[in-house]
């Protein structure tokens, strides 16, 4: 029973994602045609659609407003009792339905066409009459949903929401959206708190900043290093970084056989290393201690003296990342 159940779920996924890698191969001048009718439209986007496809237009419409792109979601019957009134001339409208046949659907599209608003459909069907009275064309002609009895729609909602992403996504990235616009769109949340986050908000100062000087004896480094998480920053006279160790650089030198309290800090230290300033964003940081697979940086200022230091661990324990 666990078995078969287990293999039930792997089957959807194999399913569904081998559905969107074919519709990911078929993509054309279409997808373009949408992107660039999007990106030339000095109104909003108007997302409609019906039962699963409604669901996915709600997303869809999110994922633009969210994206830098305002957009709403409108049901197509309460746009045929009303709401087809705050769709203006300059907007755009993508429709999703799988069949493109829907009575209400059919009727929404054609009060569009009367209005000169143009349409852009992602429909299962590109013979529909939907595909007919649209502008553009996004075809997610599936072979077979995941549903067991090829019925339910699962893989062409799927294919329906990541065609909706695909077109968002793409059109974010040629209006060049800054994080300073996504963090004035969401101004709360772990997505306002993930960009908002600076260095100075995390990062360990005072006494907790590891520093030793260059002519420092190991036992000195070690002391340092022991009781500030395995890593210290070096500095000369003046105060200036030269390096910083870890606890990594010891154990390399120990595997050379090196006789290490022979040694001074400047002997073992590891030059210009990876540092970053207050003001930089956490989201930044992370990044950089990915790249250069380190758990923590010393924080500098314009003169490259020590102000403080960031570690992974707490960054992660802002349960944001």
């Amino acid at each position: 029973m666990k078995k078969q159940i287990i293999d039930t779920g792997k089957e959807v996924f194999l399913k569904e994602g081998k559905e969107l890698l074919r519709i990911c191969d078929s993509l054309n001048d279409e997808f373009f045609k949408a992107v660039n009718l999007l990106l030339n439209s000095n109104g909003k986007i108007v997302v409609l659609g019906i039962g699963k496809s409604g669901l996915v237009g709600r997303k869809i419409a999110s994922t633009f407003t969210s994206t830098g792109t305002p957009s709403i979601f409108v049901h197509p019957a309460d746009a045929l009792h009303g709401d087809i009134g705050i769709v203006n001339k300059n907007d755009v409208s993508i429709i999703i339905s799988k069949s493109g046949e829907s009575d209400e659907i059919i009727k929404v599209a054609k009060i569009l066409c009367e209005k000169e608003i143009p349409i852009i459909c992602i429909t299962a069907n590109k013979n529909s009459l939907l595909s007919k009275l649209s502008d553009v064309r996004l075809i997610i002609n599936i072979n077979e949903e995941a549903c067991s009895m090829n019925i339910a729609p699962t893989t062409s909602s799927t294919a329906s929401l990541v065609m909706g992403d695909a077109l968002a996504i793409a059109l974010s990235k040629i209006k060049n959206i800054s994080k300073e616009k996504i963090l004035e769109i969401h101004p709360a949340g772990s997505i306002g708190r993930k960009l908002s986050l600076l260095v100075k908000d995390v990062m360990l100062t005072g006494s907790y900043v590891p520093i030793v000087r260059m002519d420092d004896d190991m036992k000195k480094v070690l002391t340092e290093m022991t009781s500030k998480r395995g890593i210290t920053s070096v500095v000369d006279k003046k105060g200036i970084l030269k390096g910083v160790i870890t606890d990594g650089d010891m154990r390399r030198y120990l595997e050379k056989g090196e006789e290490i309290f022979k040694l001074k800090a400047k002997d073992i230290m590891t030059k210009n290393p990876k540092t970053i300033n207050p003001e930089s964003s956490v989201e930044y940081a992370l990044n950089m201690m990915e790249r250069n697979r380190v758990s923590a940086l010393i924080v500098v200022d314009t003169k490259m003296i020590p102000k403080g230091i960031i570690h992974l661990h707490d960054i992660l324990q802002r349960g944001i990342f």
